[in-house]
């Protein structure tokens, strides 16, 4: 209840103040994007999987990550300092428009986890105050731009493993209210595992 609650006023926060978001220019963004390119790829479909998939991502979510890493809010030693090198703060609504403006490529989940996955993507586990992903990410993973909750259908598993892992151990803690640290620190490994097989698959 306390994170359904949270995750409610978060977004209705987030929404209300979407009208001051800046929309960027997509060509002017891809101009700036050569030191985007050697871990996300050209067209933001990153080969690694440790290195998340940006194409077709919101332009909110991708500007507040950006300025998060910019501010210290968000902590990576190669994003921290990537993000510091954008030359201003003017360029990263562009560089994110050029990444929202592409096509992701969707994964396969693993067909032994999918369906716990999806079981608790779609569901959650009440017994152990897992709230369901789809609250927030949506049933299709297209998550939710206005309020800054991103897309996840069709992100590499591993690196869904990752920030599940870091948002549970404290390691990244620039979610709204803490809610995917409290949701994250109810996962067990076996959950994270699973939830990203199903959410690699997902196709909006």
């Amino acid at each position: 209840m306390k994170n359904a609650l949270i995750i409610a006023l978060a977004g209705f926060a987030l929404t209300t103040s979407a009208s001051v978001f800046a929309t960027g220019d997509a060509a002017k963004g891809k101009a700036l994007t050569a030191s985007c390119v050697a871990c996300h790829g050209a067209d933001g479909n990153s080969v690694n999987p440790i290195w998340p998939k940006i194409a077709g991502q919101s332009e909110e979510y991708i500007t507040k990550q950006l300025n998060d890493f910019r501010s210290g809010a968000r902590v990576e030693g190669t994003m921290t300092a990537m993000a510091k090198a954008i030359a201003s703060d003017d360029d990263i609504p562009h560089i994110a428009a050029y990444f929202a403006s592409q096509k992701q490529k969707t994964g396969v989940g693993d067909e032994k986890l999918v369906r716990a996955g999806g079981d608790l993507y779609k569901g959650g586990r009440s017994s152990s105050k897992v709230t369901a992903c789809a609250a927030c990410h949506g049933v299709t993973g297209k998550g939710i731009a206005k309020a800054k909750f991103p897309r996840i259908a069709g992100q590499h598993n591993k690196y869904i493993v990752s920030q599940l892992k870091a948002f549970k151990a404290g390691k990244r803690a620039n979610d709204p209210g803490k809610m995917m640290q409290d949701i994250a620190s109810n996962m067990t490994d076996a959950d994270m595992e699973a939830v990203a097989e199903f959410i690699t698959g997902l196709r909006d």
